[in-house]
């Protein structure tokens, strides 16, 4: 049987031209890139060229990138690197919204913890922050605001440049506070300019670009001074110690490289578009969560209604589809969705929804099997269900 993969949004596949790289820094690039013979001085070349690469990708300065495990702890150095650089015993408050993914939202936990107070800003039907809620939940103390650029489980691109402008307006007026984005999901995706977008610090994880896992970046803004999270070095412009993992940050260069081509981007709205547009053909009572806001081109969130997820998801992964529920850092958790949940959603609601995320490797045939396959499960599910509720009525017979 074979099998179709439209889960990119929880992982994607190694690029083969990523995987060549990978054996060329592995072979090549050996080195400590902090000792000084030749052999690490070559690794130290592979390194700078890849930080190079990426600050030109996302347009910022090489000296701006610091590499790092993933997504995960970008988010945890950015929240935390930033609040506990704040002077000890003055007054912080940080600003982030219900729909964050856990590596943000449990940070700025763990600093509620610490004594920082914390707003968790409310989002609208389709997902989306209202900046003016952020410029309303600004305090004289407010020094950091974290607000993802697109959401994991929706693809609900975030009015990020119209936050970064209000807390622009408050700098002016003299106040420290910076803007972090969770952009894991954004690059290779939508084009990424960080010069435009105003992001003060700005978080990249490899493996959702097809590249490895275990490699991401951080984005930090010349003028945003970082606490380190961790302690036993000075690499990474002393944010981040530890021997640099330089054949990870050549293929996370390449990686980006790759998916951010513009024939790639055009690919995968255009299999989004097209599974979209055959489920309503197909289909009555379901609905894009997330479908009057801007989104990722890749992300479909689909409700059925009657339709357990889970179920769903058992079942087209049955016949060779893997999709998915929710985010793949909450797959363990019995709640329903706290994203869907933030939009809306009831607890019964929020369990009838489906994550499909495309990647470029996906085709137009792919696509049509997959929307076939999910309208005729979708169909087979509610008929058992109507079934069901048939036979519990009194004087039907069974």
């Amino acid at each position: 049987m074979n099998r179709f993969y439209f889960d990119h949004n929880a992982t994607t596949p190694l690029a083969p031209e990523v995987a060549q790289v990978i054996t060329e820094a592995l072979r090549s690039g050996f080195g400590n890139p902090s000792s000084v013979h030749q052999e690490g001085q070559r690794a130290r070349q592979f390194l700078e060229t890849a930080r190079r690469r990426v600050a030109r990708l996302v347009m910022a300065d090489p000296a701006e990138i610091v590499f790092t495990s993933g997504g995960t702890e970008s988010n945890n150095l950015a929240i935390l690197g930033c609040v506990r650089n704040v002077e000890t015993g003055c007054a912080r408050h940080v600003i982030t919204t219900a729909i964050e993914h856990p590596s943000a939202l449990e940070p700025c936990r763990h600093l509620e913890r610490e004594g920082v107070d914390v707003t968790i800003l409310p989002v609208s039907e389709d997902g989306v922050v209202d900046p003016e809620d952020v410029r309303r939940a600004l305090r004289p103390e407010t020094v950091l605001v974290s607000v993802m650029h697109a959401n994991n489980e929706t693809g609900v691109i975030q009015p990020v440049r119209e936050i970064a402008a209000i807390l622009q307006a408050a700098r002016d007026q003299g106040q420290d506070v910076y803007l972090h984005c969770d952009g894991v999901q954004a690059p290779g995706r939508i084009p990424v300019n960080l010069e435009t977008l105003g992001a003060d610090l700005y978080s990249m994880s490899g493996h959702k670009l097809y590249g490895p896992k275990g490699v991401g970046a951080l984005y930090a803004r010349k003028s945003v001074r970082l606490s380190p999270t961790q302690f036993g070095g000075r690499q990474e412009h002393a944010k981040r110690p530890g021997t640099e993992n330089v054949t990870a940050a050549v293929a996370l260069a390449a990686a980006l490289e790759l998916a951010s081509t513009s024939e790639r981007l055009e690919k995968i709205k255009l299999l989004r578009n097209r599974f979209e547009c055959k489920l309503f053909v197909e289909l009555e009572n379901i609905s894009i969560n997330g479908g009057g806001a801007e989104r990722l081109p890749n992300t479909s969130n689909i409700y059925f209604d009657g339709v357990d997820g889970g179920s769903l998801v058992i079942a087209l992964d049955l016949k060779g589809f893997a999709i998915s529920s929710g985010s793949a850092c909450s797959s363990g958790s019995i709640e329903p969705s706290h994203v869907l949940m933030a939009m809306g959603k009831s607890h019964k609601k929020a369990r009838q929804c489906v994550r499909f995320s495309m990647g470029y490797t996906n085709t137009l045939r792919q696509v049509d099997e997959l929307a076939d396959a999910v309208a005729a499960t979708v169909r087979q599910f509610r008929a058992r269900r109507h079934s069901s509720s048939q036979r519990s009525v009194p004087g039907v017979p069974a």
